[in-house]
């Protein structure tokens, strides 16, 4: 509260342009694996998720897709702290590149969840059709949507397409961003404390530049028919959340 506000800056991040096999991109990886933790992003998640799931009418979720799941370990964590409330996911990781390593799949399958993958562009995934029929086993629909630490990387009519494409979507949505603000900034500056290389160096200030704040995310959501409703909020100093789900919701 209080803080100067910080224009919002997008520019690509430098382990955006790095081939999946490439030994900085594998660092920074396992960089962003300390970065999640500094953060508490997995707490961030599964306490929103708790939190959602509590207001689910009848059961938790069956069907999940993570956009922009990169590896998978940031949800396999997740994963870990929700299988007794939710059993039996159905998960699917997006991804423009193949990343899920196999103990990865395992762990997820050790949970009783199942685990598919969709490597393609998200703006082809937004692109694709929106099945409607009830009867249809495989409709691209799901109970839930999330992201962690993705949107950011888009701005202008691209982010307002993909948070439309992700309305058309899902059920219910939820995103961890990082937050845009002075202290945030400073401490993506110092995140080579915790071991980071210099990819990550660079991306974690790029990262903060892009992220968001107040009701960014909000003003860009679709009120179609309105049916949603929507909440923002700041998780300590680092993280934005953006959580959209049915208006009527008890």
């Amino acid at each position: 509260a209080g803080e100067p506000v910080m224009n919002r800056i997008v520019v690509p991040e430098v382990l955006d342009g790095l081939a999946g096999d490439d030994p900085a991109a594998l660092r920074s990886r396992r960089d962003l694996r300390r970065v999640h933790r500094a953060m508490g992003t997995r707490s961030v998640v599964v306490r929103a998720l708790k939190d959602m799931t509590s207001s689910w009418p009848k059961m938790p979720p069956r069907r999940v897709l993570e956009l922009g799941a990169g590896d998978g370990s940031q949800m396999l964590g997740v994963a870990r702290s929700l299988a007794a409330r939710w059993p039996k996911i159905e998960l699917t990781l997006l991804d423009a590149q193949a990343l899920l390593a196999p103990e990865t799949l395992r762990g997820f399958t050790a949970l009783g969840w199942t685990v598919s993958t969709d490597i393609t562009d998200v703006f082809d995934w937004s692109a694709r059709p929106v099945e409607t029929a009830s009867e249809d086993p495989v409709s691209p629909h799901w109970d839930l949507i999330v992201t962690n630490l993705f949107l950011h990387h888009f701005e202008g009519e691209r982010l307002i397409t993909l948070l439309a494409a992700i309305a058309a979507r899902g059920e219910r949505f939820f995103a961890c961003e990082p937050r845009r603000g002075r202290m945030a900034l400073a401490g993506s500056h110092l995140i080579g404390a915790i071991g980071a290389g210099p990819v990550t160096r660079v991306d974690a200030v790029l990262s903060v530049r892009a992220g968001f704040r107040g009701n960014e995310l909000t003003t860009l959501w679709p009120d179609v028919g309105d049916v949603w409703q929507t909440q923002e909020s700041s998780a300590g100093l680092f993280s934005h959340c953006f959580r959209a789900e049915p208006i009527g919701v008890t």
